[in-house]
């Protein structure tokens, strides 16, 4: 399995802890079965998330940038 690192802000990382152990799993866990579920699905919908997840953080993206 390959390893990648992602920055995460802060907030985001606390609401993850707190999903995750509220789902008493690791952050890590959630964050991979995320993922999978996110590639298994079709595409359109995928393309629709992604879409999203770049209009609603354009402006964090381009703080970072």
């Amino acid at each position: 399995m390959t390893t990648i690192t992602v920055p995460i802000p802060d907030e985001c990382l606390s609401r993850l802890r707190e999903v995750a152990a509220s789902l008493k799993v690791a952050p890590e866990d959630l964050v991979l079965v995320s993922i999978e579920e996110l590639l298994a699905r079709p595409e359109d919908s995928f393309r629709h998330a992604l879409d999203y997840v770049l209009d609603k953080n354009a402006e964090l993206y381009q703080r970072l940038a």
